[in-house]
């Protein structure tokens, strides 16, 4: 008689056993490494060939200084702030300011429509929100005042009183450069302020109060939010804890294993929790420097990476294949990059030469970012091409979508996590809506454990090709068709097939410069995939033809609809 296997239930080592952990709250993090790391820099940004470099130091009083203007402004525990700003040292500022006062820091993207950012205004119901003007051809202050107009005729800041955003009371646009008095051109108005007299506002506020407010948060309590994209519905407001954000930032030391300061940069907005976590983590919990591009523009990119040294870049493969083609690609010095994130195509530059090994690892924004993976020194037997382990404090079940039922290891199903940084909520959904009856977070992701723990992540349920009977992960053909040359971005989808249930397609959007042949990259994706995991069409499509939402997923539904037309043809 056969010996029913194990269940796929997997939990991690205690949290209290993991190295290098510090403060467990978002101001805590920020005051612990400005202590050790004083007047080490901590943030460097560039502007229009001017340098801005802020130390620890710095960086602490910068945000002491929005702490107290918000205490100032009237801004009570758990209170909402808005962050609508690129990549710059203010947005820094915001995070841990808002933090520190108690407050809850809200990332709100700059890719946003004035549609989405409507929406994000009221499903945030943030009170004060702190925003730059100008964003790549975007005025966000005529945005605003167009999605409310109250916003440009209310008596004075902090007295906005609007039906259509009835939490919002205060409005502070920053200035385009840092570290530069005012605004050029800006003249404020209505519920809009000026950052430099916002932030006078707390003037008369001592730090003694704001560390005494920040002295008085626990772990556990609301920390921040994200917005996390879905590509069929409205963004989910995600809210996690103090302790969400701190764990994270302090496990990268352990995670990737490098003996000293990191220098690390991306050109991805800090409105995604994944960018947070790893710049703040990487740079912060190592005392290195991080170095922030307003919004990704490859010769820009190129040139920041060389001058400041950047050991850590952090992107997507279709913006390392925009360096390749960027103006100077060939002769740029990049010996000091050690660290890429799915950085083959960085790794074909011939001054790049590292044997560090990425870190294999699966996350979500309601795990703020990753829970399962190894440390990069683990060996080659212990990966496995797993996506890793359960990390300290967390635990992991694999089961059955349709009853919700544990099953065996070893079989494929439906990954369900728990753990310290996993989300406190979504904003307007019940508990029962979010988890199940176990505290369990459904990720929505297929995959499966093995006997020694480990989890294998096959792409998302509701992404799922299945062709022939077999299983083939989108994303699994996508890193292949990524390594291409002249390939700047793929997406790959299932359309309905007679024969088959669903064919694969890949959807390519080419280099601007490249000319590609659909034989050719079918040829190389059979070299390297099994052949049922090949796609039996290439579209070829401009970047304009990605319909993508407010973070820049890809909508599939729209995109499978194109392809069927395209096919039908």
């Amino acid at each position: 008689m056969n010996e029913p296997r194990a269940a796929s239930l997997v939990q991690g080592i205690p949290l209290a056993e993991q190295p290098g952990i510090g403060a467990l709250t978002i101001g805590g993090f920020l005051r612990e490494v400005a202590h050790r790391f004083g007047p080490a820099e901590a943030v460097v940004a560039w502007h229009e060939g001017r340098r801005v470099s802020w130390s620890y130091d710095v960086l602490l009083a910068r945000s002491l200084e929005v702490a107290r203007a918000l205490i100032a402004t009237g801004t009570p525990k758990d209170m909402r702030v808005g962050i609508l700003m690129t990549n710059r040292p203010e947005y820094l500022a915001a995070l841990f300011g808002a933090a520190l006062a108690g407050a809850m820091p809200v990332a709100l993207s700059t890719f946003s429509t004035p549609g989405e950012l409507e929406f994000l205004l009221k499903a945030s119901q943030i009170t004060t929100l702190l925003f730059e003007r100008h964003v790549v051809g975007k005025d966000f202050l005529a945005i605003l005042k167009s999605i409310d107009p109250a916003i440009g005729t209310a008596a004075t800041p902090g007295l906005l009183a609007s039906a259509r955003n009835p939490f919002l009371q205060r409005l502070v646009c920053v200035p385009q450069d840092t570290d530069v008095p005012g605004d050029q051109g800006f003249i404020p108005g209505g519920a809009i302020e000026r950052w430099d007299e916002f932030l006078a506002r707390g003037n008369f506020i001592g730090d003694a109060l704001v560390l005494a407010r920040a002295d008085a948060l626990t772990p556990t309590d609301p920390g921040g939010i994200f917005f996390s994209s879905g590509t069929t519905s409205q963004p989910k407001g995600i809210m996690h804890a103090h302790r969400a954000f701190a764990i994270q930032w302090w496990r990268w030391g352990w995670t990737m294993g490098w003996p000293g300061p990191i220098r690390v940069w991306t050109g991805n907005g800090l409105f995604w929790s994944g960018q947070t976590v790893l710049m703040l983590g990487i740079g912060f919990s190592t005392g290195g420097t991080v170095i922030l591009q307003r919004t990704f523009e490859a010769r820009e990119a190129l040139r920041l990476i060389e001058c400041e040294r950047v050991s850590f870049m952090i992107g997507r493969p279709h913006q390392w294949a925009q360096l390749q083609t960027a103006p100077g690609w060939a002769a740029a010095n990049l010996s000091r990059v050690k660290y890429i994130t799915r950085g083959e195509l960085i790794w074909q530059h011939p001054t790049v030469d590292t044997d560090w090994v990425v870190p294999m690892a699966f996350g979500t924004t309601e795990t703020m970012t990753v829970c399962t993976g190894f440390p990069s020194d683990a060996s080659t037997e212990l990966r496995a091409d797993s996506s890793g382990v359960p990390y300290p404090g967390n635990t992991l079940k694999i089961v059955d979508p349709a009853t919700r039922a544990l099953l065996p290891v070893g079989e494929l199903g439906e990954m369900c996590i728990k753990g310290p940084t996993l989300m406190m909520g979504y904003l307007g959904k019940a508990p029962e809506e979010c988890f199940d009856a176990e505290g369990f977070f459904p990720t929505g992701d297929a995959g499966y454990v093995d006997a020694r723990g480990r989890f294998f992540w096959k792409g998302r349920m509701t992404s799922m090709i299945k062709t022939g009977g077999a299983n083939v992960s989108p994303e699994e053909v996508d890193e292949v068709i990524a390594l291409f040359p002249g390939v700047r971005r793929s997406q790959t989808v299932g359309i309905p097939d007679d024969l088959l249930g669903e064919k694969v397609v890949a959807c390519v959007v080419p280099r601007s410069d490249a000319s590609l042949d659909e034989n050719a990259i079918r040829a190389f994706v059979k070299e390297r995939l099994a052949s049922f995991k090949v796609p039996k069409h290439v579209l070829f499509l401009s970047e304009g033809d990605l319909a993508v939402t407010g973070s820049e997923k890809i909508k599939l539904a729209e995109l499978r609809e194109m392809a069927l037309r395209r096919l039908l043809r």
